[in-house]
C-alpha cells in the first residue's frame, strides 16, 4: 500500500488567513479552536490542493480574502517514494493556476486521482436532505478520483445534453420537429450514457458491503443500511426511453430522462432515512458512507487516501466519537485531519490509542499544543 500525506501547507490569503504556514504529521493532525477561526478553512485548502477545487465553495474568486486581489496554496504531499510540489492560485478576474512540481496544468482534470483525498463535513446532510443532484454528484466523485475515462465521458454526456436541450428549445420556437438531428443528439447521449451508467450500478454493487461494515464498527450492529442504485436504464435501453419520452421532450423543451436523472436510494432498516432517522443516525449514516467511499478507493488504488474530519462529532455521544477515533487510528488509514472545539477529550482519546499525533490550537496565531 502507498503512502500518501502532506508534510507542509503554506497560505497566503485564503478564506480568512493573511497568512500561514503548517508542518504536519504523517498520521492525525487535530485543529482545536472556537468555531469560526477557521480550522475548517485548513482542511478545504488540503482539499484545493488535491482537487484543484474548494469543497464549499465552487467561485474560486469567492475564496479570496476579504479585500484582497488573490490568495496562493501551496503545499508538499509525500507519496509513495517522491515528493509533490502543489501550487494554486486564483487572481480576481483571471484565469486559475495550478502547477505540479512547477509545470503548469494544462488541464486540472489531470490532476484528479494524484493526491486523493476525503472530506467528511457537516455540509454532507445535503446527501439526505436535499435532491438527487447531490447523490449523483457524491457517485461521480467517487469514480472520476480513479477513472480517468469515466469523468471524460461525464464531460461528453453533459455537452451532448446541453446541445440536446438547445434543440429542444429551438424546436418549440419554431414550431416545428427535426426528428433526424434529435436522433444525432440522442446517439451522442447513448454512448458515455451507458458507459456512466455501468459504472454507476459496479460502484454501489461494491460499496453496500463496505458500507454496512463500517456502519456497524460505529453503531456496534445496531442498525441495517442500505443503498440502492435507482436509474430508468435498469428497466430498458437508453435508446428505448429518448424515443419514447421524445414528445414529451419537446413540448417540456428538455431532456426529461437519462442518467442526468439517477438517483441513490438511502435506507435505514428498509426504511427512507431522510424520514425515520434521527439526526445521529443520519449523521453516522453518512460517516459510514465516507469511509466506505476511502476503503473503496484505497483498495482500488493502493493508496490511502488523506482523510479529513470536519466537525463530525457534534451530536455523537462520546462512546461514538471513540468508536470513530479509534477506528481511523488503525493501521488500514493514513493521514488523518480533525477539527473539533474541545482539545481536552481530544487528547484523552488520543492518548488512549497510543497513535502518533500533532495538535494545533487555532485562534489569532496557529500554535502545537
Amino acid at each position: 500500500m502507498e503512502q500518501l500525506y502532506i508534510s507542509k501547507l503554506s497560505l497566503v490569503q485564503f478564506k480568512n488567513y493573511e497568512e500561514a504556514s503548517l508542518e504536519f504529521s504523517p498520521r492525525i493532525n487535530c485543529f482545536v479552536g472556537d468555531n469560526g477561526v477557521g480550522k475548517t478553512n485548513l482542511l478545504d485548502a488540503i482539499h484545493y490542493l488535491s482537487l484543484t477545487k474548494s469543497f464549499f465553495n465552487n467561485v474560486d474568486q469567492q475564496n479570496i480574502r476579504h479585500g484582497q486581489e488573490v490568495f496562493v496554496i501551496q503545499g508538499e504531499f509525500v507519496r509513495g517514494d517522491h515528493t509533490e510540489k502543489i501550487f494554486c492560485s486564483v487572481r480576481a478576474g483571471k484565469k486559475k493556476i495550478c502547477k505540479r512540481n512547477n509545470k503548469d496544468y494544462e488541464r486540472f482534470s489531470d490532476h484528479i486521482g494524484l493526491l486523493p483525498v476525503v472530506m467528511i463535513s457537516p455540509a454532507d446532510s445535503s446527501l439526505i436532505l436535499e435532491g438527487s443532484e447531490q447523490r449523483r454528484r457524491f457517485i461521480d466523485t467517487v469514480i472520476s478520483l480513479y477513472d480517468r475515462p469515466y469523468l471524460q465521458a461525464l464531460l461528453r454526456y453533459n455537452r451532448a445534453l446541453m446541445q440536446r436541450n438547445k434543440l429542444l428549445k429551438q424546436l418549440e420556437f419554431k414550431r416545428e420537429t427535426d426528428a433526424g438531428e434529435l436522433e444525432l443528439w440522442d446517439n451522442q447521449l447513448i454512448i458515455p450514457g451507458n458507459e456512466i451508467h455501468e459504472k454507476r450500478k459496479e460502484l454501489v454493487r461494491k460499496l453496500v458491503p463496505v458500507f454496512q461494515e463500517y456502519y456497524d464498527h460505529i453503531s456496534e450492529g445496531k442498525e441495517k443500511v442500505g443503498l440502492e442504485y435507482r436509474s430508468p436504464l435498469l428497466e430498458r435501453p437508453f435508446e428505448d426511453i429518448l424515443l419514447q419520452n421524445r414528445e414529451k421532450d419537446r413540448v417540456l423543451q428538455y431532456t426529461t430522462a437519462g442518467v442526468h436523472k439517477d438517483d441513490l436510494v438511502m435506507t435505514l432498516d428498509g426504511y427512507p432515512i431522510k424520514k425515520t432517522g434521527s439526526q445521529g443516525q443520519q449523521k453516522t449514516f453518512l460517516v459510514a458512507l465516507k469511509f466506505a467511499k476511502f476503503g473503496f478507493i484505497r483498495d482500488l488504488t493502493g493508496v490511502k487516501p488523506i482523510l479529513l474530519l470536519d466537525d463530525i462529532f457534534d451530536k455523537f455521544d462520546a462512546r461514538r466519537v471513540y468508536q470513530i477515533i479509534r477506528m481511523v487510528a488503525r493501521h488500514e488509514f493514513g493521514q488523518i485531519f480533525i477539527t473539533d472545539t474541545d482539545a481536552g477529550h481530544l487528547k484523552k482519546i488520543l492518548s488512549e490509542v497510543g497513535t502518533e499525533h500533532r495538535i494545533f490550537k487555532i485562534n489569532e496565531e496557529i500554535r502545537i499544543i
